[in-house]
């Protein structure tokens, strides 16, 4: 699963999405959040909680979606690179990992009481903060990471959905929180098409009028309707990705099924360019799209 680009806008989200991600921590003071690549190295930060008129630590949040024996590695090289360009300021790592059996075990120094590592392991407190805070739309977004059963998450997938249109954020926080479920969702369903996931949200408006179906569900309509420009240049991106990417797919995992043809020539351009970004990493075909619908 694709973590990357979901994980940084909810930490965009700001001092409660950064407390939900690293088990309960809280930024004490202004903070300014950002991404930033040290150069020279290319070393590319994920998430960066720089303090704002305070002397309070910098936190480097990296989030591992997989177990990976360098991650603390990793994570020590860019405390390092942040640190030497910023020698006055006192800097804090925080590993985040899906599962706590992924956080490597090695360097063991790296994570005793005075260490400069920080772990938060989401399999240990987020499915019982679901339970102690279900009307917090930040914990809401990554219930899709935590129900394992596809029958529960689809059971509970439409109070998710209500908690984060109905929690008391900004308009442009539940934008950015709105993103992240519904990416998780796309990600956790991918023998669905937009249409049968709005029908699981047991949601009431029209899917065209809907702005996931304008940004990240964005699907052609049969039959040759009349479209609007905007809606036209959405569906000839979606041709344009969908042919590369089958293209790349081919080369790389050989001829493609028809079935595999149909799931991408009819998938949303924010799937397509996610399987577009995991087409190098993925180990086979069903690895990358999922497998074929029974």
């Amino acid at each position: 699963m694709k973590t990357d680009h979901p994980i940084y806008l909810f930490l965009s989200a700001g001092a409660e999405a950064f407390r939900v991600l690293t088990g309960g921590r809280r930024l004490v003071g202004a903070y300014r959040f950002c991404s930033l690549t040290i150069k020279g190295l290319e070393r590319r930060l994920d998430a960066i909680f720089e303090p704002e008129g305070h002397a309070g630590p910098v936190y480097v949040v990296e989030f591992q979606g997989q177990a990976a024996d360098s991650a603390w590695y990793n994570l020590l090289t860019k405390i390092g690179l942040y640190g030497e360009q910023h020698p006055l300021r006192e800097v804090v790592g925080i590993g985040v990992f899906m599962r706590e059996r992924d956080a490597p075990a090695f360097p063991r120094w790296a994570q005793g009481p005075q260490a400069p590592l920080l772990t938060a392991a989401l399999d240990r407190f987020l499915p019982e903060w679901l339970a102690s805070e279900p009307d917090n739309p930040y914990v809401a977004v990554f219930a899709p990471l935590m129900i394992d059963r596809e029958e529960d998450l689809r059971a509970r997938a439409p109070d998710l959905w209500r908690t984060v249109q109905t929690g008391r954020v900004a308009p442009e926080v539940r934008d950015v929180l709105t993103q992240v479920l519904e990416f998780w969702f796309f990600e956790r369903f991918r023998g669905l098409t937009a249409k049968e996931i709005w029908a699981m949200l047991n949601l009431v408006t029209p899917i065209q009028e809907t702005r996931a179906y304008q940004s990240i569900f964005a699907e052609g309509e049969a039959e040759g309707k009349v479209k609007g420009k905007a809606e036209g240049r959405a569906e000839g991106k979606a041709e344009s990705t969908a042919s590369v990417l089958k293209r790349l797919a081919a080369r790389r995992f050989g001829p493609l099924p028809d079935w595999a043809r149909r799931r991408i020539e009819t998938a949303p351009v924010a799937q397509l360019d996610a399987w577009l970004d995991g087409i190098f990493d993925a180990e086979s075909l069903v690895a990358l799209i999922g497998p074929e619908a029974n």
